[in-house]
C-alpha cells in the first residue's frame, strides 16, 4: 500500500521528531496530544530544530517553511486518525494508557491504516492485543533524537502481515532510515544490547570507580561512540531507563539487568536528566 497520510500521537521529544522527519521527507503529517498546548510546544520544537539547520547552511529558510506547512496539530484522536494510512504512536511508556489509546483508534480509523508504536520497553504483543487488527500492527522503534539517528526497528509480532514489514521497510527508505526487522522481545535489539552497557556503567558509578563523566569519556575513547552510556540516560530521561531496567530484570531474571541503587535513587528525588535539569550531570545555567 501506498502511505501518504501519517499521524504521530505524542508531541514531546519523540513524536515531534519523528513527525519532522515525515515531514522532511514530503509527507502529511498530524501531530497529535492531548492538548493544543502541547502539541504546539511540540511544532516550536520543530521550528527550532530546523532554525539550527538554517544557521547551519543545511537548508533555506524556504524549505524549513515547506516542512513546517506539512504539519497539522491536533488534540482530537477522532480527527488525528480519521484519514491516517500510518498511526505512530510515541506516548507515555504505560502500556495500559497505550492500549487505551489504541482502543480508541481501531473505532476510527480506516479498516486499511497500519498501527505502530515507538515503544523502546513494553512488549508490543501485547498492546496490539487490545485491537481489531493485530495483523497491521507492529513497532517502530526510533531512536533519539529521530532527526540525527538513521537507525529503526521495525517490531513484528506473531499475527502481523507480513506485507505491512514490506511496506514499512520501504518507507524507512523515503525517510532515510537504515531498518533492522525484529521480533518482538523485551528491549528488541539495540536497546537489550545498550542495557547492558549502562547497567554495567551506573554499577561502576555507585561502586565510586569513577565520575560519571569518566566513564563516559573512558568509553567514548574506547570504542568512538558520540555519547557515553550515562550522558545518553540523562538525555533518554532517567525514568525511562528505570522503566527499562525494571522491565529486563522482571523478563529475564538476570542480575545483570537490575537497577543501580544511583538510578533508583535519581529518579526518587526527580532528577531525570536534561528535561529536570538535574540527572548524573547538571543542566542548569
Amino acid at each position: 500500500m501506498e502511505i501518504k497520510n501519517v499521524t504521530v500521537l505524542g508531541a514531546g521529544a519523540m513524536g515531534h521528531g519523528i513527525a519532522q522527519v515525515f515531514a522532511t521527507a514530503g509527507f502529511n503529517v498530524t501531530l497529535e496530544d492531548i492538548t493544543m498546548e502541547f502539541a504546539t510546544k511540540g511544532l516550536e520544537g520543530i521550528k527550532k530544530f530546523l532554525a539550527g539547520s538554517i544557521e547551519k547552511k543545511r537548508m533555506t529558510q524556504a524549505e524549513a517553511d515547506t516542512i513546517v506547512g506539512r504539519i497539522k496539530l491536533s488534540a482530537d484522536l477522532a480527527d488525528a486518525g480519521a484519514n491516517a494510512d500510518l498511526i505512530i504512536e510515541a506516548i507515555v511508556e504505560d502500556t495500559k494508557i497505550k492500549q487505551a489509546t489504541f482502543k480508541k483508534l481501531d473505532e476510527v480509523c480506516p479498516a486499511h491504516t497500519i498501527f505502530a508504536s515507538n515503544t523502546s520497553y513494553q512488549s508490543v504483543t501485547e498492546i496490539a492485543s487490545i485491537t481489531k487488527r493485530p495483523d497491521r500492527f507492529v513497532g517502530m522503534h526510533f531512536f533519539n533524537p529521530p532527526q540525527l539517528m538513521k537507525g529503526l526497528e521495525i517490531v513484528q509480532i506473531d499475527k502481523t502481515n507480513p506485507e505491512i514489514v514490506t511496506t514499512l521497510l520501504a518507507l524507512a527508505k523515503k525517510i532515510g532510515k537504515d531498518a533492522a526487522v525484529c521480533k518482538d522481545a523485551p528491549g528488541f535489539i539495540a536497546n537489550r544490547i545498550l542495557q547492558i552497557h549502562r547497567a554495567e556503567s551506573l554499577k561502576l558509578y555507585d561502586e565510586a570507580v569513577a565520575s560519571a563523566e569518566d566513564i563516559d569519556k573512558a568509553f567514548k575513547a574506547a570504542y568512538g561512540f558520540r555519547m557515553g552510556p550515562i550522558e545518553l540516560a540523562d538525555m533518554v530521561g532517567l525514568e525511562i531507563c528505570l522503566k527499562g531496567a525494571q522491565t529486563f530484570h522482571d523478563e529475564f531474571k538476570r542480575d545483570v539487568f537490575r537497577p543501580s541503587r544511583g538510578l533508583i535513587t535519581k529518579v526518587r528525588a526527580g532528577d531525570y536528566g536534561r528535561k529536570t535539569g538535574q540527572g548524573f550531570y547538571s543542566y542548569k545555567k
